[in-house]
């Protein structure tokens, strides 16, 4: 999908634009995340994603509910930041790496928790010292530093969820 959508005239009505959800258009709550301001920024976003579903190894089925779950809440939850526009697949990749490195870790796998505590503090530094100069220039915009804490908040809810899904489950069966 990201790769049609980085298209004209396909990327004109799906980029998130507040403005246009608001007079109706819903489908760019979802849609925004997955059109790019470039080939650069679509290529970073979609090596990002492969190689976190190369490290974690996800189940196709689990990997395509986060991706529409986190899609939704960072679509939704954008409407409390100051953005008026928003483009890119990197707030769901934040949240996709902190949902299955906290999985991990709450699984047993000590490692994995220096893994959350790193896409913690790379959103904190984010969010006190702003983003990274050279990924704007690459990007050409800046980036939104509101959608990677909120994929960092989903994917950590996201990855307790499952973790408290999953004891539930196993408590009742």
């Amino acid at each position: 999908m990201c790769i049609f959508a980085q298209f004209s005239p396909l990327a004109g009505v799906l980029v998130w634009d507040r403005h246009a959800i608001t007079q109706g258009q819903w489908w760019r709550i979802v849609t925004g995340n997955f059109t790019h301001t470039n080939t650069v920024h679509l290529a970073m976003n979609l090596i990002a994603l492969w190689l976190i579903t190369l490290i974690f190894r996800p189940a196709a089925r689990a990997l395509w509910q986060q991706l529409l779950l986190l899609s939704l809440l960072i679509g939704i939850g954008l409407f409390w930041s100051n953005l008026y526009f928003y483009v890119g697949l990197s707030g769901i990749l934040h949240g996709l790496f902190a949902s299955f490195a906290l999985g991990e870790a709450l699984q047993g796998r000590k490692s994995s928790w220096l893994l959350v505590a790193g896409v913690c503090g790379k959103v904190l530094w984010e969010q006190c010292f702003g983003a990274s100069e050279a990924t704007q220039a690459l990007i050409e915009a800046p980036v939104a530093i509101q959608a990677h804490l909120l994929g960092l908040a989903g994917g950590l809810l996201l990855g307790f969820g499952e973790q408290i899904k999953t004891y539930w489950l196993d408590s009742v069966g």
